[in-house]
């Protein structure tokens, strides 16, 4: 029984008695009054090596002994586990596919190290002889808001360049950043793994445009631009100097990626000594989850409150209120780890979800700083909206997936493995999710990139897609 309870996420009959009896009788005021110990036994304390003391309190939550035992015992019967995400800066071997990827870690963190001192120091300089004043980082996800999350938290520590973020494809974020810098003193950090992400891409291109309008020769790009990426020949295509590529890889996810390469733009602002602190302080957080007994591990107890909260409550909302305006970004920064990885509407196994989560969406049909190379930015901007639209309304039916497969040339037994994962109808180990699948970003892109020459076609009525996706594409066209 105990097992359902996690794997579905709904409380038997019979807790759901004791559900309501706590509502009727649990007070939590009451708890601290009946048990004087309470906070010390619901609170943990944890010893960093450099930075002092934190402590984590969670008395004031709606659980005791009896409770936390319930959900403990229910997630080890699921048979829970919980896997160590790699964080770089370990001075252990760590082995990725039968390698020892600490030779190749280390080389990147040297590289970011020397960039760091000449871009601080002032060795670095521009096409015009001038240093950097400015550093501007264009990724999205992953690579947009660890780092603006950080460099916001860490302003205090800054020892280098301004440094500004640029993620929309909206050409209004690009337009509105470019104002504030001078293409002399600019450096641009372009993260993308592939060099292919369409955004990062689009607004990269957008900058170098502005950059050459007034450098006026090629070459200077090398100068100006640099990449975080492991696509070396589509980088050298961009301009780039190869040497100038910090490499990061697939083993390393977009959601706590801060820590690698991606973080550049982290390091150049408060400093490669400041940002190997940052490093030692994920480690020990790292080393704390990796080796600390359940019942006084932070990040295990945070996670089965969120279970508790959410599987036995019914909760649907969590809250971060960081208290301290540099984590301003903060909740932003880890909705998506949270909600990115758990956000699924089914099962590994193939149950659905039973949420619902209604949605409005919100697009002009023109824009401020639509003449950004010829409205190409706002075209880009307005077919992901009508392609979201879409995907959320008719999502991708089992045939459909069956053809897309077969026409990859994948074998008839893996399609049949795989296919009810990446039908779209419109905390990962307990909810037996899969955190790293998602179909209905993919659609989207996919039905984006039927809709946006569609857009630009102004010659032909609409009439490819569903009579709502049609009818609002024709009101882009003809107004």
């Amino acid at each position: 029984m105990e097992k359902d309870l996690c794997v579905k996420t709904q409380p038997s009959r019979p807790f759901k008695i004791i559900l309501i009896l706590m509502e009727i009788v649990w007070n939590i005021a009451s708890l601290f009054k009946e048990d004087s110990e309470r906070f010390n036994k619901y609170s943990h304390v944890l010893v960093t090596p450099e930075d002092g003391e934190i402590i984590y309190d969670f008395s004031k939550n709606r659980v005791d002994d009896a409770t936390l035992k319930i959900v403990d015992r229910s997630c080890k019967k699921t048979e829970l586990f919980f896997t160590w995400l790699f964080v770089i800066g370990l001075n252990t071997p760590i082995t990725v596919n039968n390698k020892d990827v600490m030779p190749s870690v280390n080389a990147v963190l040297d590289h970011m190290k020397e960039f760091c001192s000449q871009v601080i120091g002032g060795e670095w300089k521009g096409f015009s002889g001038k240093t950097v004043t400015d550093v501007v980082n264009i990724g999205i996800g992953g690579s947009d808001l660890g780092p603006l999350m950080v460099t916001e938290a860490l302003k205090p520590y800054q020892v280098g360049p301004n440094v500004h973020f640029v993620s929309n494809i909206d050409g209004t974020h690009m337009a509105t950043t470019l104002k504030k810098v001078n293409p002399e003193t600019t450096l641009f950090i372009i993260a993308s793994k592939t060099f292919t992400t369409q955004e990062t891409i689009t607004n990269a291109t957008t900058a170098k445009e502005w950059f050459l309008n007034v450098a006026k020769d090629p070459s200077a790009v090398a100068k100006h631009f640099v990449a975080l990426s492991t696509n070396g020949p589509k980088v050298k295509d961009f301009g780039i100097d190869e040497k100038n590529m910090f490499e990061f890889w697939d083993w390393v996810g977009g959601r706590y990626s801060l820590w690698s390469a991606i973080g550049l733009s982290i390091a150049v602002h408060i400093g490669f000594e400041n940002f190997e602190k940052l490093l030692s302080g994920a480690h020990y957080m790292d080393k704390h989850f990796q080796t600390t007994d359940l019942d006084k591990n932070v990040p295990v107890l945070m996670a089965l409150l969120g279970i508790w909260y959410g599987d036995f409550f019914g909760a649907e909302t969590h809250a971060l209120l960081p208290y301290d305006q540099y984590l301003h970004r903060f909740a932003a920064y880890f909705q998506q780890g949270d909600m990115e990885s758990n956000g699924k509407y089914i099962t590994r196994s193939g149950s659905k979800g039973t949420r619902v989560i209604p949605c409005d969406f919100i697009a002009p049909v023109h824009s401020h700083n639509e003449s950004l190379r010829d409205g190409l930015h706002h075209r880009i901007l307005l077919s992901n909206f009508l392609a979201q639209t879409e995907a959320l309304m008719k999502g991708k039916t089992l045939q459909e997936v069956e053809k897309e497969l077969q026409a990859a040339g994948m074998p008839a037994e893996s399609i049949e493995k795989i296919k009810p994962h990446k039908v779209f109808e419109g905390n990962r180990v307990i909810w037996d999710i899969n955190s790293y699948d998602q179909w209905g970003v993919e659609l989207g892109k996919q039905l984006a990139k039927a809709i946006e020459p569609e857009l630009k076609d102004k010659s032909c009525v609409t009439t490819s897609h569903d009579a709502s996706t049609n009818g609002l594409i024709n009101f882009v066209k003809t107004h």
